[in-house]
């Protein structure tokens, strides 16, 4: 059982009980498919590697700490994914994962759309040539001028979210001379099995119009009498790191509901719905994400199922992906500085790097795997727990993990599945530098955003 994220984040120096841990695995030096990226190995010197390069060379051209982001299975999981789902139904990469102007272009040669929130990731799409047309946009409180600037730029949809806002998208059309299509986000009472903060669908949050006591179907209302609004459809997000479908099953049924409600009071059938993403992926090897093909499959059935039940033709489907394209696609690579042992309790290994390009266990009690990068080692495991190097007792990247006893200052360890949101939420606290992402493909590695320098912190301190 998880434990509930304290204010401040996790409480410093949680002892748990005894067999909390799982046994350390047969073979440290071994890394786990499931976790890592695809192109990711040990060369013979037992030094792990990405896209044919070794992470002693990326250290020493790069530095620590950076992302490293395997570019082959980037693009490989966006093929599976578009794939998967078919020509009948769109992939809307969500941008708030990580985005950068060549993760934007690699998206529009593989074939997917884009999912944007805010103004900062609209122009990002814009400059790397992401056509409007494949773009939408989210949030919970879009300000006018990013109103203006999506409808202006063409975007393909607009995702309404409050009553507000959907007076202020249609008025902002209607002065620009243009109808523009849109859809209503509606929270459907589901609760997906995940961290009470990245639940999503329960009423009692942001995030929405409810569906409870008739609000989303005056919503309807609303947008279908006004001339600056094209309604396409009904939007759902139920949450986030999901493993299994039951959630989805009931939100379908929930959104064809009010589909057939809309049919009989309007003698309209919206074409499309979109049921979100937030599916998961493993950062332990104890968690089973479901395929592509999988999660396509068991959609497409329900929303078949739901729709012949409610004598409705299928609309066109939407998913939105963001963390299960992304994530598992790069690793964050440290520098130990310390080691720390604690007799009776664990040892403390400290990195160069922590709560500023990770703040996900701090967070959300986020768990994470580790492993020694820059040798093999025979060592026995230690439990340990890797922290960061800034002013908080709950600077924590990986709570709990087994390393080889011998780790030293100096060695390089590396943390897998950090594409998603690592760098995304990445701050300067305690003026701490952000790291740059580095793509690696083909024996070649490139910064695609650089790391930041002393010169960009005091560019913006403009006092």
């Amino acid at each position: 059982m998880s434990r509930s994220a304290h204010p401040a984040g996790p409480r410093h120096a949680d002892v748990l009980p005894e067999g909390h841990y799982a046994a350390p695995p047969a073979d440290l030096n071994q890394l786990d498919p499931r976790v890592w990226s695809r192109t990711v190995g040990r060369n013979a010197d037992g030094v792990a590697t990405v896209g044919g390069i070794d992470v002693k060379t990326l250290a020493e051209e790069f530095g620590t700490p950076g992302y490293f982001l395997d570019e082959d299975d980037f693009r490989a999981r966006c093929r599976s994914w578009r794939e998967a789902f078919g020509e009948d139904a769109d992939v809307f990469y969500a941008g708030k994962a990580f985005l950068s102007r060549a993760v934007v272009r690699w998206l529009t040669e593989e074939g997917l759309n884009l999912d944007v929130c805010s103004a900062g990731e609209l122009v990002t799409a814009l400059a790397a040539g992401m056509p409007a047309e494949r773009i939408a946009l989210h949030g919970n409180n879009k300000s006018t001028g990013e109103i203006e600037r999506a409808v202006e730029a063409g975007v393909g949809r607009i995702v309404l979210d409050s009553f507000q806002e959907i007076a202020r998208v249609a008025h902002i059309a209607q002065r620009l001379g243009k109808r523009q299509r849109v859809q209503i986000r509606i929270t459907v009472g589901v609760e997906a099995h995940t961290h009470e903060f990245i639940a999503t669908a329960h009423e009692d949050q942001k995030f929405g119009i409810p569906l409870a006591g008739g609000l989303a179907a005056e919503a309807v209302r609303r947008a279908l009498k006004l001339d600056g609004l094209e309604l396409i459809g009904i939007h759902s997000h139920i949450g986030s790191q999901i493993f299994d479908t039951s959630g989805f099953e009931v939100a379908a049924h929930r959104v064809v509901g009010l589909l057939g409600e809309i049919r009989d009071e309007h003698g309209v059938e919206l074409p499309e719905i979109d049921l979100g993403g937030g599916l998961g992926i493993a950062y332990t090897s104890g968690d089973d994400p479901r395929e592509p093909h999988e999660i396509a499959k068991a959609l497409r059935d329900i929303v078949h199922r739901e729709c012949d039940a409610a004598g409705l033709a299928v609309p066109r489907l939407s998913v939105e992906p963001g963390r299960a394209i992304v994530g598992p696609t790069a690793f964050t690579l440290y520098e130990v500085g310390t080691v720390k042992e604690l007799p009776g309790l664990r040892t403390y290994v400290s990195v160069d790097g922590g709560m500023s390009d990770n703040i996900r266990t701090a967070l959300y009690d986020a768990e994470y795997s580790v492993a020694l990068v820059s040798r093999s080692s025979t060592a026995e495991p230690m439990l340990s727990r890797v922290v960061g190097k800034h002013c908080e007792s709950g600077d924590i990247v990986v709570r709990d993990a087994f390393l080889p006893a011998d780790l030293a200052p100096g060695d390089l360890i590396a943390v897998p599945a950090t594409g998603a949101y690592c760098r995304s939420m990445a701050s300067n606290y305690n003026h701490a530098l952000r790291p740059p992402v580095v793509a690696v493909r083909d024996g070649q590695a490139r910064e695609i955003v650089r790391r930041e320098t002393e010169e960009d912190l005091l560019r913006l301190d403009v006092g």
